[in-house]
């Protein structure tokens, strides 16, 4: 089996983009599932200490709960809290704007690793085609002296880089789908989120503007 020190090599200059692909794509994934992890919260036990906070009419304790809670769940839910005199329509509309600020922050870099994953095949054959050119122009150069061992060589390139442009990817591909996943989870909480915390405050008998 080969060690790495001979895929290096053997593979090309076209392996090192490959290599640092690869490299940005972990540290990409690795930073955007820490992001929905500390994102992520138990919504409706979050929604049930304010609601009952709201219900003594303890303004300044609900809002002390939302900023002492990471995530744009407790941000929106504090959003509603301070503008609960706006009105149900203006509320809902502020919360909606809200939204709009939130969502970029939680897909920030997933076009990165998806796009390494859409290169990272496409690196590997072109790899793969200068492999094959140095192979046939080695070929050409040496004639009729011709011999395996310089057949070998533009193919060990060829296939080093095709093997190592699917490896990068593929995982690339299954890490981006993954994040999708959860960022998606995250913003349907912050959906439920945001009309739960309007069905409270209007309980809760804010005055509507006349």
């Amino acid at each position: 089996m080969l060690t790495l020190p001979q895929l290096l090599k053997n593979g090309g200059p076209v392996l090192w983009l490959i290599l640092l692909a690869s490299a940005v794509a972990l540290v990409v994934f690795i930073q955007r599932l820490l992001h929905c992890h500390r994102e992520q919260i138990n919504s409706i036990e979050f929604l049930n200490g304010v609601r009952n906070v709201l219900r003594r009419d303890n303004i300044v304790e609900a809002i002390s709960i939302c900023d002492a809670t990471p995530g744009p769940v407790a941000r929106m839910v504090k959003t509603a809290i301070i503008n609960r005199d706006r009105g149900r329509e203006r509320l809902l509309e502020v919360l909606e704007e809200a939204g709009l600020i939130e969502v970029p922050r939680l897909e920030e870099r997933l076009n990165l690793l998806a796009t390494i994953a859409q290169l990272a095949p496409l690196l590997g054959l072109f790899g793969t085609v200068l492999g094959f050119i140095q192979l046939f122009g080695d070929l050409q150069a040496a004639g009729l002296l011709a011999n395996v061992k310089m057949l070998s060589g533009g193919i060990w390139q060829a296939l080093i880089c095709s093997a190592c442009g699917l490896a990068v990817a593929i995982p690339a591909h299954a890490g981006y789908n993954y994040l999708v996943s959860r960022v998606n989870k995250i913003v349907l909480d912050m959906e439920r989120a945001a009309a739960e915390i309007v069905s409270i405050v209007t309980e809760n008998g804010s005055p509507q503007p006349a």
